[in-house]
């Protein structure tokens, strides 16, 4: 083979190699899989999430808290995408920051936060008209769990 054959297939391989790394969020293992953040097993579909990197890292949780607790000390490659478990579609995934959340005691999550994340507005709020509890958003659950969290440890 020539040296020029040689280089134009080195090449091909390197090109394919590294497309070949996804930078998608992977199935989470019910069952299976630890928690990133508190290592347990993670078996609840309706409460889980995820982390996907820019380098492709997937990150996976048992429970939002977690995935919430892991973001506020964060020193890994930057996120890419977040997701959260959709409560009304067991093992559905959905972006965290257009999800709409809820906090019910009678609804709870794995890590004790009572916290589940749905989709669709409506039906947090069907949700919410029969077990109660405390409607948000991205921005407002993150300043809600961060006041707790530092109210815990004080």
């Amino acid at each position: 083979m020539k040296k020029s054959n040689v280089l134009h297939w080195v090449f091909i391989i390197i090109l394919l190699s590294i497309t070949a790394c996804s930078h998608d969020p992977q199935p989470i293992k019910y069952g299976e899989d630890a928690c990133d953040f508190c290592r347990m097993t993670i078996v609840d579909n309706q409460h889980a999430a995820q982390i996907v990197t820019v380098k492709g890292r997937n990150y996976k949780y048992d429970a939002i808290e977690c995935m919430i607790n892991d973001l506020s000390n964060w020193e890994r490659p930057p996120v890419k995408i977040q997701l959260v478990a959709d409560y009304s579609r067991p093992g559905i995934l959905t972006d965290a920051k257009s999800a709409n959340y809820l906090i019910s005691k009678k609804i709870p999550s794995p890590m004790g936060a009572n916290l589940s994340a749905f989709s669709q507005e409506k039906n947090r709020n069907e949700i919410h008209q029969s077990a109660g509890g405390q409607k948000l958003n991205w921005e407002e659950l993150i300043l809600t769990l961060s006041k707790q969290h530092t109210h815990n440890h004080h």
